[in-house]
């Protein structure tokens, strides 16, 4: 079995752009209808952005995300969260440890996902 997350886009460049330099995704397909990122590490964890206006994505489904969020589990969420604030990416949560053994901040992407951002955290 393979999982593919795929994400909604009204300006795939701007998205591409967004996940390449933020978190350093690798561009594994490239059209002007869909794009497919992967993990640097590895090419089998992939991520999907379709233009939303698309005749493959039905009509009801063209709207603004809501109700789910994507999460990206990096090695070190600081230097993550210092990108996003170079980027001038808005912050919907500043970095904090999570009881749950997470460290993690909140941003919307380009297409109003909110994306999660975390690493492992362990106290002291």
């Amino acid at each position: 079995m393979r999982i593919l997350t795929n994400i909604c886009s009204n300006d795939l460049p701007e998205s591409k752009a967004f996940y390449v330099e933020l978190l350093g995704l690798k561009v594994k397909y490239d059209s002007d209808w869909y794009i497919q990122l992967c993990s640097p590490e590895d090419s089998e964890i992939e991520y999907g952005i379709i233009q939303r206006n698309h005749e493959l994505v039905p009509a009801d489904y063209q709207s603004l995300p809501t109700g789910m969020y994507v999460t990206f589990v990096v090695s070190d969420v600081d230097v993550i969260y210092k990108k996003a604030l170079n980027m001038g990416i808005s912050i919907l949560q500043q970095p904090r440890n999570e009881f749950y053994g997470q460290r993690r901040f909140l941003i919307k992407d380009p297409n109003g996902c909110l994306v999660d951002i975390c690493s492992p955290w362990e106290s002291e």
